[in-house]
């Protein structure tokens, strides 16, 4: 049986104050509910995690990276560097890196190789808009987002990433899809998987991102391909993400 994995994902939001009060209320308040977690944070704040949580349940990691190992790339952030902060995660191709930095389904598999090559999990992100979903694109936009990191990796190397399916339309909208729709995708997901390799199929981890709240994680994490949750807005509130936590 997959473990539950719930990431928080804290996109461009905190301070050293509230990051302390927010970290130290998760350790407080998180007891041995069956699932992992962890929290993705800005990289200016990854230092402060590894002090705050190392040694503890809950791991952290960033929320982009680097697809060079060094160089003259102002403003970039190499993998080997999140290393050095202890991460064990990093996003790769969130649709709002998608949407706002142009980032290409290429790309973003180039990033997962790059994390993958530098020992970091990478969470690869899909997902359609609206727009999409309202003509039927679903499956071929998110196979298509999906196939073109299967593409570079290796058979061994599908175990060593987490894919999160993020609908966009239910992100930041208050939207979530019903249950039944995002076990929909998940296993679309999940099938693509298994005609690569079934065995890494059955054990991979997808994680559902479209506004979950402690209201309906129970539900959506109930179906049999939503193995957790990757949190926004409710993992900046330490009751919040310890709720969905606990929903597993």
């Amino acid at each position: 049986m997959r473990r539950k994995l719930v990431i928080g994902n804290w996109k461009m939001n905190g301070n050293r104050a509230a990051n302390s009060t927010l970290l130290s209320g998760i350790l407080a308040g998180l007891n041995d509910f069956g699932a992992d977690c962890a929290v993705c944070v800005p990289a200016p704040y990854l230092a402060q995690c590894e002090t705050q949580l190392q040694g503890s349940a809950v791991a952290w990691g960033a929320q982009d990276l680097s697809v060079h190992a060094s160089g003259a790339y102002t403003g970039e952030v190499a993998a080997a560097m999140l290393v050095d902060f202890g991460c064990r995660y990093v996003l790769c191709g969130h649709s709002e890196r998608r949407a706002y930095h142009h980032e290409s389904n290429e790309l973003v598999a180039q990033k997962a190789r790059a994390a993958l090559a530098a020992g970091l999990t990478p969470v690869v992100c899909v997902g359609e808009t609206l727009e999409q979903r309202e003509a039927g694109q679903t499956a071929a936009v998110i196979g298509a987002q999906l196939q073109a990191v299967l593409d570079v990796l290796e058979n061994s190397e599908l175990i060593k990433i987490v894919v999160a399916y993020e609908p966009v339309w239910a992100i930041g909208t208050g939207k979530t899809a019903t249950p039944q729709i995002a076990q929909e995708a998940h296993a679309l997901l999940r099938a693509q998987l298994a005609a690569r390799d079934a065995v890494a199929a059955a054990s991979m981890q997808i994680l559902y991102g479209g506004s979950m709240k402690p209201e309906n994680a129970k539900e959506l994490m109930a179906q049999p391909d939503i193995d957790g949750g990757l949190i926004g807005g409710a993992a900046l509130k330490a009751a919040d993400f310890l709720g969905i936590i606990q929903a597993v």
